[in-house]
């Protein structure tokens, strides 16, 4: 229908009809510009562990059950935002108890930050095409 545009094929698959065969697409490009509403990413324990990896974010142990964390604990004024929560391993949880890290000698090995849709994409694209990277960025 002329809508979009073959860029890069996968040579190594085809669409077969009864009389003809097709390239099998890897990457096209749209004719027209199709404006994606923004999403807003739901703050949900699921997308935490998502955000940071399912690591934790005191000592980066991803072999353990995790839980979240407030870094500024509820008790004394934390929210329940992007910036105030991580994933964090029992452990570290019940070590940083009812205090800040800097106060249980713990440090953040990342920053906790509110993420954007691309990471998710990405999470949930898995595996990425070699063909794919001449037209995506990191």
């Amino acid at each position: 229908m002329g809508k979009a545009e073959l860029v890069a094929k996968n040579s190594a698959r085809q669409i077969r009809t009864v009389s003809k065969s097709y390239p099998w697409p890897s990457v096209i490009k749209l004719k027209d510009y199709i404006r994606v509403p923004y999403k807003k990413i739901i703050l949900t324990r699921k997308n935490i562990l998502k955000r940071d990896g399912h690591r934790c974010a005191y000592c980066g142990r991803g072999d353990l059950p995790l839980t979240v964390d407030h870094v500024i604990p509820k008790s004394r004024g934390g929210t329940d935002t992007w910036e105030n929560l991580v994933a964090a391993c029992l452990p570290c949880n019940n070590r940083k108890g009812d205090r800040t890290p800097e106060e249980a000698g713990l440090k953040l090995r990342i920053k906790p930050y509110t993420p954007n849709h691309i990471l998710f994409i990405k999470s949930a694209a898995g595996r990425i095409d070699n063909a794919w990277k001449p037209f995506l960025f990191d």
